[in-house]
């Protein structure tokens, strides 16, 4: 069965790179980055190892959500009439899983050998099997590599993409506004609704959150896909030349805006809710200015580099904090010159094994088993090469039909 038969594929006027988005997925990764170092004990002064990561969190869930909404997107602007379901979780899987694995397999060592903890076999296979995020205990979810719950969420919505994007594809035109802001009442929804439930004892370390707040409104994967979905309805609009209401700098502006009153808000609002709508329209103003040859900063190529690598950066950074961080020692932290110099060092590394790990591992995968290889009929010229996008989410870059160019991670703050 053809994937997107009843969707409206990308106008041949439209770029097939969108190289702003993929800029700015560095970005993303940076601030989970942040936030994660900051908690990691790098400073003695209680103010930066607190205060400064609960100031910074929000931005970090911010590039949490950017990476579901990204997926949705680029999946969405990716689509080939010829793609089927088959293929399309191939690729996905190539994708995400490999760098998954590996950075599974080196926290389960480092566990046993370093931390000196024994493993549970039966959470180690929940995590192997992409499950974790269905579990209410924060003990399971955030086992081994915490970050990697976001995986467990791509995985959902990878599989229901052929049935959203079928359905999606048939709305019309003028009516996409209109389920957009649907999705946007139901994301606003959710940490009300999961107020009216009974509520267990607040999160260990200060979060004025409960496990199961946390749970069903940051890490349950069903909740997590209204991100992405929201993220397919914005590539439609994008594709039909609907009008958006702000550009790029107007969506930014709105961005800071609503993080600059996060704190005066309910945690559990800052995870997506104030996040869905500015993020959501800095994808699709920023892919509109892609596709009208706009050029900047976030577009350039240093900038396009780190976005493919972020996937890599975002599944290996917290392994990094907390297993090369302790090769260092002072346990109570450093002073603040030389923990910004820590901090430093540490974002070096990471970015170093990152780029390892796109040059052997996902990159090499995708582009000699991402797309099956096709046998030209006698006589026929052979097929023209196909290019791969990247996608979006802590796990999507390079979609493997086209050259889009965008992927997305997760947060575990």
């Amino acid at each position: 069965m053809e994937l997107s038969q009843p969707v409206r594929s990308r106008p041949a006027a439209l770029p097939s790179r969108l190289p702003s988005l993929t800029g700015m997925r560095f970005i993303s990764a940076a601030m989970v980055f942040i936030t994660h170092a900051l908690g990691a004990g790098l400073f003695a002064t209680a103010w930066l190892s607190t205060s400064a990561t609960m100031m910074i969190i929000t931005g970090a869930w911010g590039g949490v959500s950017y990476f579901f909404i990204l997926s949705g997107f680029v999946l969405a602007y990716a689509q080939r009439s010829s793609d089927t379901t088959k293929t399309f979780l191939r690729r996905r899987f190539l994708k995400i899983y490999p760098n998954y694995a590996i950075t599974l397999v080196a926290a389960l060592i480092l566990v046993s050998v370093v931390a000196k903890t024994a493993i549970d076999g039966k959470i180690a296979l929940v995590h192997f099997l992409l499950l974790q995020s269905y579990f209410p205990t924060m003990d399971v979810r955030a086992a081994f590599n915490p970050p990697a719950w976001s995986l467990s969420c791509e995985a959902l919505f990878y599989l229901c993409f052929p049935l959203l994007a079928r359905h999606i594809g048939r709305i019309r035109p003028e009516r996409l506004w209109a389920w957009a802001g649907g999705v946007v009442a139901l994301v606003l929804a959710v940490p009300a609704l999961v107020k009216l439930l009974p509520q267990p004892p607040l999160v260990p370390g200060g979060f004025p959150m409960t496990d199961l707040e946390m749970w069903l409104v940051m890490q349950f994967p069903p909740v997590r896909m209204l991100e992405f979905v929201f993220g397919i309805i914005l590539a439609r609009i994008v594709m039909t030349g609907r009008r958006l209401p702000l550009g790029l700098g107007g969506a930014v502006a709105l961005g800071v805006a609503l993080y600059a009153l996060s704190p005066f808000l309910p945690m559990s609002y800052s995870v997506v809710a104030i996040w869905i709508v500015p993020l959501g329209l800095i994808i699709a103003a920023g892919a509109t200015g892609d596709a009208k040859g706009r050029t900047h900063w976030i577009g350039s190529r240093p900038m396009v580099k780190l976005g493919e690598w972020s996937y890599a950066i975002y599944i290996s950074h917290s392994l990094i904090l907390t297993y090369v961080r302790q090769l260092f020692g002072s346990p109570k932290g450093w002073s603040t010159p030389v923990g910004f110099l820590m901090f430093g060092v540490l974002f070096a590394i990471t970015i170093g094994f990152s780029w390892l790990l796109f040059t052997l591992v996902e990159d090499p995968i995708m582009k000699r088993f991402a797309t099956p290889k096709r046998r030209p009929r006698h006589g026929a010229p052979p097929p023209p090469p196909i290019e791969g996008p990247p996608a979006g989410t802590p796990a999507e870059t390079s979609e493997a039909p086209e050259q889009v160019t965008s992927t997305a991670p997760a947060v575990a703050p």
